[in-house]
């Protein structure tokens, strides 16, 4: 980043231009999303903007990044609950409060992301199931949909999906005896259900 007389440190200007071409002006090479993506990570702060009108595009730029990185087809951060909740505040009166949360608890939650990874190791043995069990990832993002729930008390769930039990239903059937295989997907499951308990300790200590 380019460095003001007084020490502190401008962000990279990165100019855009209509043939979708990004532009560094502080190395004067053009880049790509995957290069500002490699600057988020490092910790580069840069602003862009669009080279004939002057707008300031870098929130849809970052977007973009994050939609091509979840399109890679790799493991994905974003679990299609949270975006589902997400969408449904588009519109909401309690839109303009939803960034201001995200926001703090993103920034709390790499603030303790050393710990975090400890109690990780700790919990699952270092052992890493993201791979194994499809709801997992969704536990990462708990906080987020929990926070998403906090704002709507009277939430009901994903639109189109219930869960009410049915009064007049029979009790379920006896489980027949769990064979080795289960047994260790029921104490992987324990494991990660006593990791989430300490990153819910992490937010609430935040």
């Amino acid at each position: 980043m380019a460095e003001q007389s007084d020490g502190v440190k401008k962000p990279v200007i990165i100019k855009k231009y209509a043939n979708r071409r990004l532009y560094n002006t502080s190395t004067s090479t053009y880049v790509t999303l995957d290069h500002l993506s490699q600057m988020v990570k490092e910790g580069t702060e840069f602003e862009v903007f669009d080279a004939k009108s002057g707008e300031d595009i870098t929130r849809q730029v970052l977007t973009h990044i994050i939609v091509e990185e979840e399109s890679k087809g790799g493991p994905t951060l974003l679990p299609i609950g949270f975006l589902r909740h997400l969408i449904s505040f588009y519109g909401d009166s309690l839109q303009s409060v939803v960034p201001n949360y995200l926001e703090h608890t993103m920034q709390s939650f790499a603030q303790n992301q050393d710990q975090m990874r400890s109690y990780m190791d700790e919990a699952l043995g270092g052992l890493s199931p993201f791979g194994q069990l499809e709801d997992v990832g969704k536990k990462n993002m708990a906080m987020f949909e929990n926070a998403m729930k906090m704002f709507a008390p009277f939430y009901q769930g994903v639109p189109g999906q219930t869960h009410k039990p049915n009064a007049g239903s029979a009790p379920a059937p006896a489980a027949p005896a769990k064979d080795a295989e289960a047994e260790k997907l029921d104490e992987l499951r324990a494991k990660l259900d006593a990791m989430q308990k300490q990153l819910d300790g992490l937010s609430g200590d935040s």
